[in-house]
């Protein structure tokens, strides 16, 4: 038959074999080191032959079965061979797998395998397994012994293809079939990373309720970056790097918490503009919350569960600053309004930095606010205190006017204005417009001391343009008041508060001054001071005057009485004069001191001007001594009146009320004097007491006086320029303003 031609053939060949080897004596000694090398090669037959037959046999369970003859031969293992390989060819397959299956089990439950290429076929057997366990201790959390698992079968893959790469480096074939079979292991290295990503992320709070648990994170990070420099190390020595390697977990887990912070800043704005005005605000609150309390946490728990070379409390800190500055970046590139500027740049240059935050004493000395670089950069701060400036100059200038019109409402009220603590009339003007003076310089002093000192600046600019439209408006609401003097019903009560703003304003400007102003900056505010001040006396000024032009509007008819025939008849014009003046002062008492006064020297000042306007008037011409006599003792006796009543209205204030009723008596005197030769005694005496007095009024005093002829007036005025004069020097000219007619007055006045 042929199978015992086959065995002919073989014999026959062996002989000749053998014959070829043995043709010395010395052949001989080695006859056993030829037997076993014979052995050998025909076991290497058998076994190609018999897989041959086998893969025939079970061609679905191709792929599997050359992998296990692949590990076979990697193993190069005899005893491998000796206690497995014939059991292999023998059984029926599945049966083989399902042997092997429960010997390496519980070979690998026993920790009884290493990862020696010896033992890689009894650890592969029970790879589905192992999987499967693996896959539990995930799910349950158990993530060490997870890890571990997964590293011995990594171990084993990555042995095996090493193994493959130095057999046959350029086999993809097999490579790849090592790789598919291993696929399982790759997503449960997914799947773990996955589970420890979940506690990064949470560390922050794992850490307080769980810190074994990101220890146990930590750790299996560092397993892996322990593997990941042997398998580097690996690769420069004999170029091969198993896939997946090097993993980079611990970078990937540094760019996880980085994520986390970016995430954990942006996510604290709740609200909008629309929803809440106080938006950012609450959103910078609660970023200022969340960081110290995370950062603290980070420093007394978090940096414990860390190895030291992680410096994981300094990386996090980075990521904090990183994270904030690119919030602050994205909020300050808004269109923010002026307030919301002010809220960030508070924050950024000051909340920041402070003990609030990053300044707090129970984060030092890790954190030193001076070595922090700032969330935005100078070029941005500057871009956003212009904006604002902007904003609030037009803001500013919006907020005076409205003050303003709001006010004007007030002076056309049928109520009295209001009064201070001490009595004085006022509107709520200098309030409010020192009260928004003062919140915005408040805020600017929160962001840094120039722009405060712009602010005050700016504030006082524009507060300087304001008082010049206040002047207009005082102006406009006399002229309306003149066209009907009924109306408005409390005119001199609020021209009154008018004045006293004035004194109001004066302070307000000193007081801020002086709170929100260095000393070295005194000198460029002193102009726009001076200025300030200069037009606020105007105001005042001009109030006053206003008011008393309503006290002679009133005095106007009993002034006219003066002087007349009338008057000398026995008129009551001054006691009604005096009346007037002093009902009038009881609403001037309302009037502050430093314009009270000034109020209450015009007022006695103007009622003497209107007297001797009066006699130069020449509304009467006396007929004789008596009439003379009678005349001048009125005189007297009324300047009497004005000395008592303007003694009174000045009282306390330190006023000299006598000069001027003086001038008064001075005339009176003139015109009593009974003898003629001596008239130019008498008037030379006046002049050189008061010096202002023209000829035309010496001229209208004689005519008054009614028997000095035309030679006589001509001769004593002649005469009168020569003397000299020795006035008083506390003396104001009086005369000057005191015009006399130059047409006779009709005889009807007389």
């Amino acid at each position: 038959s042929t199978m015992e031609e086959t065995d002919r053939e073989a014999v026959a060949t062996a002989v000749q074999r053998v014959a070829g080897m043995l043709q010395r004596p010395d052949q001989l000694d080695k006859v056993e080191q030829y037997r076993r090398r014979e052995a050998r090669k025909k076991a290497s037959v058998e076994a190609r032959l018999k897989v041959q037959s086998l893969i025939n046999l079970r061609a679905q369970h191709e792929c599997t079965f050359y992998f296990y003859l692949l590990i076979l031969n990697l193993t190069g293992n005899e005893e491998l061979r000796k206690n497995h390989v014939h059991i292999l060819f023998r059984e029926h397959l599945l049966t083989i797998f399902q042997y092997l299956k429960i010997v390496s089990f519980t070979l690998f439950q026993n920790n009884y395998y290493s990862c020696s290429p010896a033992c890689l076929l009894v650890l592969l057997l029970s790879f589905p397994e192992i999987v499967r366990e693996t896959q539990d201790l995930i799910e349950r959390g158990e993530l060490l012994q997870a890890h571990r698992k997964l590293m011995d079968l990594e171990c084993s893959r990555d042995n095996l293809m090493y193994e493959q790469y130095r057999m046959d480096s350029k086999n993809t074939h097999d490579m790849n079939l090592i790789h598919t079979y291993f696929g399982d292991m790759q997503k449960l290295s997914e799947e773990l990373a996955k589970q420890l990503w979940m506690v990064v992320q949470r560390s922050l709070v794992t850490v307080r309720r769980d810190p074994t648990l990101l220890v146990s994170v930590v750790r299996i990070i560092e397993r892996e970056e322990k593997i990941d420099r042997r398998m580097l190390d690996r690769k420069k020595q004999t170029g091969f790097i198993p896939p997946g390697r090097p993993k980079k977990w611990k970078e990937k887990m540094f760019n996880i918490l980085e994520r986390t912070v970016s995430t954990r800043i942006e996510g604290t704005q709740a609200d909008t503009r629309e929803s809440d005005k106080m938006w950012l605000v609450r959103h910078l609150e609660i970023i200022r919350k969340y960081v110290l309390d995370d950062l603290l946490v980070a420093k007394t728990l978090l940096d414990q569960c860390f190895p030291p070379h992680y410096d994981i409390f300094n990386k996090l800190l980075n990521m904090y600053h990183q994270a904030l500055s690119t919030r602050m970046q994205e909020l300050a590139a808004e269109d923010l309004e002026a307030n919301e500027i002010v809220s960030l740049l508070t924050w950024v240059l000051n909340t920041y930095k402070s003990t609030e935050m990053m300044g707090n004493s129970e984060l030092s000395p890790e954190v030193d606010v001076n070595s922090l670089n700032p969330l935005i950069s100078q070029n941005v701060v500057d871009q956003l205190l212009s904006k604002y400036m902007s904003t609030l100059t037009s803001n500013i200038i919006g907020w005076l006017r409205k003050a303003l019109e709001t006010d004007k409402k007030d002076w056309i009220k049928e109520t009295e204005p209001e009064a201070d603590q001490d009595g004085y009339y006022q509107t709520t003007l200098p309030a409010i417009v020192f009260q928004m003076f003062e919140q915005n310089l408040q805020v600017a002093a929160q962001i840094n001391e120039d722009l405060k000192t712009k602010v005050l600046l700016l504030c006082l600019q524009q507060m300087n343009s304001f008082l010049t439209r206040y002047k207009d408006e005082a102006q406009l609401y006399k002229e309306e008041h003149l066209k009907n003097r009924q109306y408005p019903q409390c005119y001199v009560q609020y021209m009154i508060a008018v004045i006293n703003n004035c004194q109001t304003f004066k302070e307000s400007i000193i007081s801020l001054k002086r709170k929100y102003l260095k000393t070295e900056m005194e000198d460029t505010l002193s102009s726009s001071h001076t200025s300030m001040d200069a037009t606020l006396d105007i105001i005042a000024k001009e109030g006053c005057s206003s008011l008393l032009d309503e006290v002679f509007m009133d005095l106007e008819p009993h002034l006219n009485e003066l002087m007349t025939k009338k008057w000398l008849m026995g008129s009551n014009a001054v006691g009604t004069i005096c009346v007037t003046v002093e009902d009038y002062f009881n609403d001037f008492a309302r009037i502050k001191k430093p314009y009270k006064k000034t109020m209450t020297i015009e007022a006695h000042r103007r009622v003497v001007v209107e007297y001797i306007r009066a006699i130069m008037l020449k509304r009467i011409s006396f007929k004789n001594a008596e009439e003379r006599k009678e005349g001048a003792e009125r005189m007297i006796k009324e300047a009497e009146q004005f000395r008592f009543l303007f003694k009174k209205l000045a009282a306390g204030s330190g006023e000299d009320t006598e000069g001027l009723c003086d001038i008064i008596e001075a005339i009176a005197e003139v015109i009593k004097l009974t003898d003629p030769s001596l008239l130019y005694l008498e008037v030379s005496t006046l002049v050189s007491k008061y010096p202002d007095i023209r000829d035309d009024h010496i001229a209208a005093l004689l005519t008054v006086r009614g028997d000095a002829s035309r030679d006589m007036k001509q001769t004593i005025i002649e005469t009168l320029d020569q003397g000299p004069s020795q006035p008083n020097p506390n003396y104001v000219p009086i005369f000057k303003e005191i015009t006399v007619p130059t047409l006779t007055v009709p005889k009807l006045l007389k």
